[in-house]
């Protein structure tokens, strides 16, 4: 498939899918407790994007059955919410979720810590979403996507950290994935020439293990195969003739 540049007008109604998922990104953190089930969590999500005029498009994707991919601790990404699953204290949250506004996707992930916390898995999530920023630095006109992955690489290694290669970002639009695919490892200076109107997914998945990943039996949930703790962090970013513009920052702080 093609990469697809995207138009200004197009780029501000990307803008206001992304705000929709921030909405039900914040609503879904806000209820994040000790006790809650990750099923109520997925209700607050769809219910949020649907009462904002989106349409969850995670909900069906490729037979996905919900509107929010909710992964603990050692879960990666893709994790399917259930009614027996519930939070716990000390738990680390990842929450990934995307919508659809006026034919224009968004996506956006996270990881929250659910009270106390160590420091070493605080460190964490605060270097995986260091790597997020550093990568956005790199989404300028004229770059390489391999310079966008080599920053989330650069840093996470410089803290010791796994890096997941088998799941990657990706581009977005008209749909939730296109092309290119963005990995969280790249050598600098390679990988296509970065446009004005490209829109990608980025989105470092980092371990306190290895990289190292598989699939469970449910066919989706990804978790790490040591068992160690792994985080998420994502943004819709598009690419300008000045600085990147973060379709997903949370302006609803």
């Amino acid at each position: 498939m093609a990469i697809t540049l995207k138009s200004p007008s197009e780029i501000a109604i990307m803008k206001k899918a992304n705000e929709i998922v921030v909405k039900a990104l914040n609503a879904v953190e806000k209820n994040i407790k000790p006790g809650i089930s990750t099923y109520e969590l997925d209700s607050i999500c769809e219910a949020t994007i649907r009462e904002n005029g989106g349409d969850p498009t995670f909900k069906g994707y490729k037979g996905f059955p919900s509107a929010l991919c909710i992964s603990l601790n050692e879960e990666v990404v893709h994790g399917i919410p259930s009614k027996k699953r519930r939070i716990k204290d000390g738990d680390i949250v990842s929450i990934d979720t995307g919508c659809r506004f006026e034919g224009l996707c968004g996506d956006s992930a996270r990881t929250i810590p659910v009270g106390k916390v160590s420091e070493k898995v605080q460190k964490l999530l605060e270097v995986t979403e260091q790597c997020l920023y550093a990568a956005i630095d790199n989404c300028r006109a004229g770059k390489r996507l391999g310079d966008v992955s080599n920053a989330i690489q650069t840093l996470a290694e410089e803290h010791g950290y796994g890096i997941v290669i088998d799941f990657v970002g990706h581009g977005i639009g008209r749909s939730p994935h296109e092309e290119p695919q963005v990995s969280n490892m790249g050598e600098k200076s390679s990988g296509i020439l970065l446009q004005p109107g490209l829109v990608i997914a980025i989105e470092p998945m980092v371990n306190l293990g290895t990289g190292n990943v598989k699939v469970l039996n449910d066919k989706w949930t990804v978790v790490t195969k040591d068992r160690k703790l792994s985080a998420h962090f994502e943004h819709s970013v598009a690419v300008t003739d000045g600085d990147p513009i973060v379709l997903s920052e949370n302006i609803f702080k």
